[in-house]
């Protein structure tokens, strides 16, 4: 029934109980399955020149961040026996980075996690989940804890 999913991974715990019901449905329905951890690659924009010593050691810690969790994942997908390809994605944006992720690797399926923020929280932090299931015309299905 979905040929390929796509887990968006933020090294949290919904995301890896995500990746846990993602490597399931790939068992049962035979599906290719890619994890991406999308990383803002410039999230200094805007305040200036003297802040170019702090972008690389940024870039360094989200890349080492994005490494720790996709290795998680690839350790869930390993012990469930599925094969997982492992993206570093880029995007101002983390739900634009998902989109052209699914976009670029044709899945059919998103499964993610949710923190599952109410209120003045989900309104001020805003919600990855509901702006990826806005953007997307394919299923979501939404793990939360």
């Amino acid at each position: 029934m979905f040929n390929h999913i796509l887990v968006p991974i933020d090294g949290s715990k919904p995301s890896l109980l995500a990746a846990r019901k993602a490597a399931e449905l790939a068992k049962v329905f035979g599906s290719a399955v890619t994890a991406v951890y999308v990383v803002d690659p410039y999230p200094f924009t805007g305040v200036g020149a003297d802040f170019a010593y702090g972008q690389s050691q940024y870039l360094s810690a989200a890349t080492a961040e994005a490494n720790a969790a996709l290795d998680a994942v690839k350790d869930i997908m390993q012990q469930a026996g599925v094969n997982v390809s492992a993206l570093v994605g880029e995007g101002h944006a983390v739900h634009d980075g998902i989109v052209r992720t699914m976009e670029s690797v044709g899945a059919d399926l998103i499964v993610m996690g949710s923190q599952g923020r109410r209120g003045l929280e989900k309104l001020v932090l805003g919600s990855v989940t509901q702006r990826v299931l806005g953007a997307v015309k394919i299923p979501v299905l939404v793990v939360r804890e």
